[in-house]
């Protein structure tokens, strides 16, 4: 018999495979929505749900076999062309899938328990029967999980001879879960267990299974109805399956009952064991793999700055090796926590289906570069953010069907989901082909808020920035969507925690394009180590586009811009900035970076070159520092603080656009500190 860890390891595998059939069952609904006849479609949303029925089954999870059963009979009548696909329908079984995927969320992990809203529930499977021409009146749960799962015809008596293979157990199965499945089909009137070929005490085994059952079975199910039960373990078992003709009248017992012996069992399958080449791994280990290889780019970093100093030859070519085999392990782990954006992408049909139909507005999703992966750290936390994104287009972007046909536009607005590799970040795009973005509005909104001053001179990129502020919101009444002034200012503050920056292209009648630019991990990064004074900075080197000296013609402009190349370069001194200590008497040098188009030159004192970085969030106490982002460690033992370049950049506009700034000098008020010897 299993333990409970194995048994909580098999509950905990179901519940991770259920979310993934639920998603599976709901991308191949909304497929059959715009295409009925994909047939791939309909075979797939019938096995996902087949399938999860099965597997609720094993772990006696009552109500979600009910109501899996109910709606892989609804989908088989579609299936088999006897009703069509209507609008109602997809919706019925969309709310279904809504409810397994709540059910699977409230399954207590340790004991498999599971507490539902039975008068919710009761609705569901109403409106079911109802869909299946049953009739609106609702079973009770109750009466559902003590009826057998059956069809109407006469019960007949089964033959069922089961011989387990030796290494079933160790593949985590229990026959016990079988034969309680089995039992939601009908009786189970005989059962005789095989101990003819029982090893000697001495010579058992307990991770082997010696068990062999005959099983009479009375039951109205089909053959293939009762050869489904064992689905799961068809490689683990010899199964066969017959009718009894004449009826045997034998006291019913239950599975409960069985006292497990053991018996030699038949020759295995023919057929090999599936072979896959795709192994599931828990999110945590994959966590520490990538916090290990961290530590380890640490200390490679250290072992290579000693052999400097000590001079040995033949040491700094051997920590040079290992430091090229550690970047190669690097590259390969932070290459398993990628995954394709499109997974994240297709959540989205269901989205746009739900507040387009709430609008009454008819729009298609496109859905482009799927393909394109990103750290599954960083896909987490996009998809709140995206999701603000695209109901605001929805909401505020695409008009309605008759102002769309107005203006000599098709009466289906389009949204348009883009991810693509540019300059070593991945762009993610939610464009839409509606109103445009009204700047003369936001700028009227903006001035009523006291956001910005009436007489300001801003441009139209900025006006558009201003949608971003808290509060904000041109939505003349408050509705389920808009109107609360929330969500636009989560989005950029969600996108500043992951260090990236959005921009906003926008044509007034034309549409809307939001521009996410995202680093592809958030663990170790490429950096460019510099200092100021005592203090060691590392700027992201992806963001990094030149550096030069800084002359003191230079650092004496006015107004803190400097000439690069015939354009004004905004620039900011970071020992001004985080109120430190510039080192006397050096030459100090100008690090130009950019992202997007927004560009400025950092005055710093030196420029110490690339390193590898690994990212360490800050601690509370340093939670007021704005213009950082994380901390790392370098291979002298010394912290050195990563420069958060976007928050950064803001803060060079905010004081470029403020009459009385300063910016390349002027102190931020941020207290000074110095983490040299730390």
């Amino acid at each position: 018999m299993l333990s409970g860890d194995q048994w909580n390891q098999l509950l905990q595998s179901f519940l991770g495979e259920g979310r993934d059939l639920l998603k599976e069952a709901e991308e191949s609904l909304l497929r059959l929505e715009t295409d009925p006849q994909d047939q791939h479609a309909i075979n797939g949303l019938f096995r996902a749900v087949h399938t999860l029925k099965g597997s609720a089954g094993i772990f006696s999870l009552t109500p979600m076999v009910t109501l899996t059963h109910h709606l892989e009979s609804l989908l088989m009548s579609v299936r088999d062309g006897e009703r069509v696909l209507t609008l109602p329908l997809t919706s019925l079984m969309l709310n279904c899938m809504d409810e397994l995927a709540s059910m699977i969320e409230h399954v207590d992990p340790d004991n498999g328990a599971l507490i539902i809203d039975e008068s919710h529930m009761n609705h569901l499977l109403a409106e079911l029967a109802e869909a299946q021409g049953h009739g609106p009146e609702a079973l009770s749960v109750v009466e559902l999980s003590e009826a057998s799962i059956v069809t109407a015809d006469t019960p007949q008596l089964w033959t069922i001879a089961l011989r387990f293979a030796p290494d079933l157990y160790r593949n985590g199965f229990d026959p016990a879960a079988f034969l309680r499945y089995l039992k939601r089909l009908g009786d189970i009137v005989h059962l005789h267990t095989l101990t003819d070929s029982l090893p000697a005490f001495h010579e058992l085994d307990p991770e082997t299974c010696h068990l062999g059952l005959d099983i009479t079975l009375r039951s109205a199910a089909s053959k293939n109805e009762i050869e489904d039960v064992f689905e799961f373990i068809l490689d683990f078992c010899t199964l066969d399956v017959q009718l009894e003709s004449p009826p045997a009248q034998v006291q019913q017992i239950a599975p409960e009952a069985i006292i497990v012996a053991s018996a030699k069992p038949a020759a295995a399958r023919d057929r090999k064991p599936l072979e896959t080449s795709m192994v599931k791994v828990a999110a945590s280990k994959l966590d520490e793999l990538i916090n290990l290889v961290g530590e380890l780019v640490i200390s490679t970093a250290g072992a290579q700055m000693q052999a400097r100093r000590n001079g040995d030859l033949g040491c700094i070519e051997t920590t040079q090796a290992v430091h090229q085999h550690v970047e190669q392990i690097r590259e390969s782990a932070l290459k398993l926590r990628m995954v394709e954006v499109g997974e994240t992408f297709n959540r989205f049909h269901r989205v746009v289906r739900d507040v387009s139909q709430e609008l009454d507005k008819k729009i298609r999703l496109d859905i482009r570069g799927g393909e394109t992966e990103l750290d599954k750290s960083v896909i987490d936390k996009i998809a709140d953010p995206l999701t603000h994104l695209v109901r605001n287009a929805i909401d505020h972007g695409i008009e309605s069907a008759s102002e769309r046909q107005a203006t000599g536009k098709p009466e289906e607005g389009n949204l348009t989901l883009n991810a693509y590799h540019d300059s070593g970040m991945i762009v993610l795009e939610v464009s839409d082909d509606g109103r445009g973005l009204n700047t003369a509005r936001i700028l009227e909104k903006a001035i009523a808020k006291g956001m910005v001053e009436p007489d300001a001179s801003l441009s139209e990129q900025d006006i558009h920035m201003l949608i971003f502020e808290a509060g904000f919101s041109t939505a003349e009444t408050v509705s389920n969507l808009s109107g609360r002034g929330v969500g636009m200012d989560v989005v950029r503050s969600a996108i500043d925690q992951l260090r990236g920056l959005i921009e906003i292209e926008s044509h007034q009648g034309k549409g809307c394009t939001f521009r996410i630019r995202l680093p592809l991990t958030l663990a170790i990064i490429d950096g460019f180590h510099v200092s100021v004074g005592s203090d060691s900075f590392v700027i992201p080197l992806d963001m990094v586009t030149e550096c030069m000296e800084a002359s003191d013609s230079l650092l004496q402009q006015s107004g803190g811009y400097l000439n690069l190349r015939g354009k004004p370069l905004p620039c900011i001194s970071l020992n001004s900035h985080f109120g430190l200590n510039a080192e006397s008497g050096r030459r100090r040098n100008i690090v130009v970076v950019s992202q997007g188009r927004q560009q400025a030159g950092l005055i710093v004192d030196q420029l110490l070159g690339e390193l590898q970085t690994v990212i360490k969030p800050l601690g509370q106490m340093f939670s007021h520092l704005r213009g950082i982002s994380g901390s790392t460690i370098l291979g002298s033992g010394q912290v050195a603080l990563i420069l958060d370049i976007p928050s950064l950049l803001r803060h060079l506009q905010s004081s470029v656009d403020s009459p009385t700034s300063e910016p390349r000098s002027a102190p931020h008020h941020t207290p000074s500190f110095s983490l040299a010897g730390d």
